[in-house]
């Protein structure tokens, strides 16, 4: 890969001629951050007394403490008063949409947390503007102060048109496209089709050759052990869906780098205390492991960033030394950027942090430059932050429902089998439920005496005349009221849930009304929102307004009695993870990828 030259516009070689000058002692640094002790990703092991030689935006070398005394003086020092100095993080999984800001937003909490690059799968703007909607999220993290690299969307839609109406649709033509224009695009996205290509369909391998033929790695999404095979037979060399750490071990086994997610726990993405123990306990190498966050909303963002993760990597039984380059070093190697981030060796670039004992970020420079001080955010990166990128027009306007469709099916006049998607925690896996159903007087009394709650998905990109699937959840939890959502995965479609339709209509008419967003109605009112105006799924604000308006939403969600959080019921729609989903189209079993009925005639399996 070709040098990242971001932080300078001179030739490379006069870079690197200034930076061995500085090294030598004949030109003086630009900074030298001194008192500190190094935290090497290289080399696993922390060194006391040392000082770091920083200019042009890249590192210049660690030198003992006291050495800048011997050199040309430098133009500034920052004492680090003993503190430890790190890498910055790179995080190799993550979609900067689930955090509900734009790229330009996400920087400021990414930065707080001591992350100074991304690898990013934009799927979900891809699901709602196609190639129109990446290459903007591409221009958006152009402006952003963060370093934020593409793996191209792989599959969108997430499952075949018979399934599913999403607003995009990447082909392999198209997402060649974006390989060859974009330099940023540097792998190819969580290939989430797993049964389509361990069964050789011939789309899902036609996007991996897009990949492969151009050297690009391919990132993975897969649930089950035995697809692990197939799936690294066909080229996927990484996946950050390690539910346990059995399946964690047979990725390690197969050649697939295993991102270890780590997140809020109260959330379906905190999957690294199972997974971990492929290293705990079977003593794996965490050689070939990585962290990551995958999916955070923007209030998580800010507590559950990537160095918590690490902290909970030590916690489980890590040292801090591995911990910290799983979450920088290890990422680097595993896109081939080792030699440009990920340590504190010289000629990378500058992007380091401080931290405390406890992993706990204080200071974060990137390419040299000081953007988080004392835990706060510096006056330069406000600045910065002031100006951000404007979505196009297009983007504003993504949601097109039709007023007149019903939200609830109409009451059986007998009783019948209903095939209902349980919620189980963490709200990843759905059980397919067999419920006999003997109608009451009215929906009221029916549902109410089997535990169950509308569910509805309707399509919002304009492509039919009106798609609306009827399903109900059991065991949601919902008292009463109405939860809606634009960003029903994965093709976005706005997901509404409730226990009447009045209640229900009204949710969906806010989602609407706002052009995307995600609200929770008790009492015949809105009660919490988030607006999301950019494509259905993001903000235009910035992260910290967005994270205390999530945690509103959040204690209304909860104070409504819902099971699982928003984020998992985000998920519901989800046609590629068992056992049962609902899209526009119906009701979906996985791994079978076939329609049910909502209502079936009763047979003696039926359970209540």
């Amino acid at each position: 890969m070709a040098p990242i030259t971001r932080f300078s516009v001179q030739p490379l070689w006069q870079v690197t001629r200034h930076l061995a000058d500085v090294a030598g002692g004949r030109a003086p640094a630009d900074l030298v951050i001194t008192d500190a002790r190094i935290l090497s990703t290289y080399t696993d092991r922390i060194s006391p007394a040392q000082e770091l030689w920083l200019s042009a935006g890249r590192v210049v070398a660690v030198k003992p403490l006291g050495a800048h005394r011997q050199a040309p003086p430098p133009r500034a020092i920052y004492d680090a008063r003993g503190g430890i100095l790190a890498p910055g993080l790179c995080d190799p999984h993550i979609h900067v949409e689930s955090s509900m800001v734009t790229a330009s937003a996400y920087a400021e909490a990414a930065l707080l947390n001591g992350t100074t690059t991304i690898f990013c799968d934009s799927h979900e703007i891809g699901n709602v503007m196609d190639v129109a909607g990446v290459e903007a999220m591409l221009e958006d993290a152009r402006q952003a102060p963060l370093s934020i690299f593409l793996t191209v969307p792989s599959t969108v839609p997430a499952t075949s048109p018979d399934l599913e109406t999403a607003g995009g649709d990447l082909t392999p033509e198209k997402i060649g496209h974006l390989f060859d224009r974009w330099p940023e695009a540097v792998a190819l996205g969580e290939k989430m089709d797993f049964v389509p290509v361990v069964m050789g369909d011939p789309r899902s391998h036609a996007i991996l050759a897009e990949a492969l033929r151009r050297g690009r790695p391919v990132s993975g999404h897969v649930y089950g052990r035995d697809f692990v095979a197939g799936y690294a037979a066909s080229g996927v060399t990484d996946t950050h869906e390690a539910v346990d750490r059995d399946i964690a071990q047979d990725f390690a086994e197969a050649g697939i780098w295993v991102f270890l997610r780590g997140g809020n726990p109260a959330t379906p993405w905190n999957s690294i205390e199972q997974a971990i123990g492929a290293i705990t306990e079977f003593g794996a190498s965490p050689k070939r492991f990585c962290i990551c966050t995958d999916d955070r909303d923007a209030d998580d963002l800010m507590t559950f960033g990537l160095d918590w993760v690490a902290r909970e990597a030590v916690r489980l039984g890590l040292s801090r030394e591995t911990a910290w380059a799983m979450g920088s070093l290890h990422g680097a190697t595993r896109f081939g950027m080792d030699g440009e981030i990920g340590g504190l060796g010289g000629g990378r670039r500058a992007d380091v942090v401080l931290l405390d004992d406890d992993l706990r970020v204080q200071n974060t420079w990137y390419g040299g430059e000081l953007m988080v001080e004392g835990g706060r955010i510096t006056a330069l990166l406000d600045q910065t932050l002031s100006t951000r990128y404007r979505y196009p027009e297009a983007a504003y306007r993504t949601v097109k429902v039709a007023d007149d469709r019903p939200l609830v099916p109409a009451l059986p006049e007998a009783p019948v089998t209903v095939n209902a998607i349980g919620i189980e925690l963490p709200g990843i896996v759905l059980p397919h439920r067999r419920i006999r159903l003997v109608p009451g007087q009215d929906w009221a009394e029916t549902l109410d005496a089997h535990d169950l709650t509308f569910v509805a998905v309707v399509e919002r990109h304009g492509k039919t005349d009106g798609n609306v699937a009827h399903g109900f959840l059991h065991n949601f939890g919902l008292r009463n009221g109405a939860v809606a959502s634009s960003v029903g995965h994965d093709s976005h479609n706005i997901i509404v849930a409730g226990t009447s339709e009045r209640d229900m209509r009204l949710a969906l008419e806010a989602v609407r009304d706002a052009q995307g967003g995600i609200a929770v109605v008790q009492g015949g009112q809105v009660t919490a929102f988030v607006a999301l105006p950019i494509a259905g799924l993001m903000s235009d604000k910035r992260v910290t307004d967005v994270a205390e308006e999530t945690r509103a939403l959040k204690a209304a969600w909860s104070a409504a009695g819902c099971r699982i959080p928003y984020m998992g019921f985000n998920l519901i729609p989800l046609s590629v993870i068992p056992e049962i989903r609902i899209t526009d189209m119906g009701l979906v079993t996985v791994p079978q990828m076939e329609i049910v009925p909502v209502f079936e005639p009763l047979t003696n399996e039926a359970a209540s």
